[in-house]
């Protein structure tokens, strides 16, 4: 333990309790300007690095410089999306062999069912590209990009069901309270962005979100909380109270935030509180702001080529298309990591429907998101991965006909797949028994998945740490992962 840290840790704990009251305007200050994370180790000015990286980071040369991460959140049917399983159609409506689920544990949804029937996907597949990487025909867009990623069908975790899976998923831990990928990222990194966070958090509008989105998913944990995730709004201003009101302009306000500064560095040097300082950071990082978030959400300048290849809902604030083409903007800009959480994917019923309208919600702007990156020459340097929280079963959920079925959760397999820097293009990882139950090789868990994910970005996840109540803490977890070599070129 730093003695520095822990004197800042032991004087937190006893201003909570000698100035509870003032903590509630605290977090009050902090809604007001969006969230509470912004800013650098120390004060920062209006010349000084807003996002500085640690010390001794990155451990060796980075492949990737940023990252996109793009969460289905609800999990998506890997039988009815990447896992094609033709044999399936010979057990339609047969139970599931016990030798294949082999009691394995299953939700309390499906556990009083007499009986669980297969259920083949109504959608056909296909071999895409040259590599020959299988997709369904949901995905017509995303099959145009099959020579660019790798495709993962052997990922696995833990949990069962959705909330302490997606924490899992984002955090490496079902327990809430631990620092999300994207704010280990940016207190280990930083960004070479000095007018907008070093990470940024879309939540796009759906027609029905079935899940909630809790904020543990882009949380700074036990890190400073200036490393939390910035969400973008999709709807009115992008960040609030960013602008100036009626009467103030900006020379007003740069000479207030100055004296406002000086103030804060007075408390900070009498009281020692980190939180001071990322209060000074922030107002800060919201001066820039007011002039960073108007051009970055402005589109005039985007060629009608470019809009058209994000498809007909990318001038719309809040959907999922707007937030990819505002996410390559990000990347141009030089954020650090951007998080797209896109909900809607908790099919236990009417799954053909509800999963044709997702798709068509996500595979065109999720393939120009792609291909835009990699005509500007950005694909290089930045690792995208798209998945979800765990799979579905190949079993039925509910009542099931040839053209209508619904599935449960199943943590024992699902896909994802991963694109960019210093990934291989155009390969697929992995892979399940006839029945998408089971992995027959090359099993990937998701530590794994962020212990390669951490050293794409030039970091030693065995190495990258921080102590936290008695344990070097990590993002991998404290069992023993290594990066997936395979994957990577």
């Amino acid at each position: 333990m730093n003695p520095a840290n822990e004197f800042f840790q032991l004087q937190n704990r006893r201003q909570f309790f000698q100035g509870a009251g003032l903590k509630v305007g605290g977090i009050a200050l902090a809604s007001m300007l969006g969230q509470r994370a912004w800013g650098a180790q120390t004060g920062a000015g209006a010349g000084e690095d807003m996002h500085p990286a640690l010390p001794d980071l990155p451990h060796f040369a980075p492949k990737a410089k940023r990252l996109i991460y793009l969460h289905m959140n609800g999990a998506p049917s890997q039988i009815d999306l990447f896992d094609y399983k033709p044999r399936l159609t010979d057990h339609f409506d047969q139970d599931l062999p016990d030798s294949i689920r082999n009691g394995q544990r299953i939700t309390t949804m499906t556990s009083g069912q007499k009986r669980f029937p297969v259920a083949p996907s109504k959608f056909k597949f296909e071999r895409c590209g040259q590599s020959g990487i299988e997709m369904s025909e949901l995905l017509p867009h995303m099959k145009t990009i099959a020579d660019d990623i790798t495709m993962i069908r052997s990922v696995h975790t833990e949990a069962i069901n959705h909330d302490p899976a997606c924490t899992f998923a984002m955090t490496g831990s079902e327990v809430p309270g631990k620092p999300s990928l994207g704010s280990w990222l940016s207190y280990g990194l930083g960004s070479d962005c000095q007018n907008l966070p070093a990470f940024v958090v879309f939540t796009p509008t759906v027609k029905n979100p079935s899940q909630a989105l809790f904020t543990r998913m882009w949380s700074s944990g036990f890190l400073a909380s200036k490393y939390d995730g910035v969400k973008l709004r999709g709807s009115g201003d992008p960040v609030l109270y960013v602008k100036n009101p009626p009467g103030v302009n900006p020379g007003d306000r740069r000479t207030m935030l100055d004296a406002l500064g000086k103030l804060n560095q007075k408390t900070f040097e009498r009281f020692g509180d980190p939180e001071t300082q990322t209060r000074i950071a922030q107002y800060e990082m919201a001066f820039r702001m007011q002039s960073s978030v108007p051009d970055l959400t402005d589109l005039s300048g985007e060629s009608k080529a470019t809009l058209e290849n994000y498809g007909p809902n990318v001038t719309k604030p809040g959907t999922y298309a707007h937030s990819a083409l505002l996410t390559r903007r990000l990347m141009e800009r030089g954020v650090r990591v951007v998080q797209i959480l896109h909900r809607g994917w908790d099919q236990h019923g009417s799954l053909p429907a509800q999963i044709k309208n997702q798709c068509m919600d996500t595979d065109q702007p999720t393939a120009a998101l792609m291909k835009d990156l990699k005509q500007r020459g950005l694909l290089d340097e930045t690792l995208v991965v798209f998945g979800g929280e765990f799979g579905r079963t190949v079993y039925c959920q509910g009542k099931l006909t040839r053209e209508n079925y619904g599935r449960d959760h199943h943590p024992r397999n699902f896909c994802m797949w991963v694109a960019g820097a210093g990934i291989k293009t155009g390969i697929t990882h992995g892979a399940t028994d006839d029945f998408s139950y089971n992995i027959t090789h090359d099993p990937v868990h998701l530590n794994e998945l962020n212990a390669t994910i951490l050293d794409r970005m030039g970091i030693d996840h065995s190495r990258f740490t921080f102590p936290f109540q008695g344990l070097d803490q990590r993002l991998t977890g404290v069992e023993e992962v290594h990066p997936i070599k395979a994957l990577m070129v």
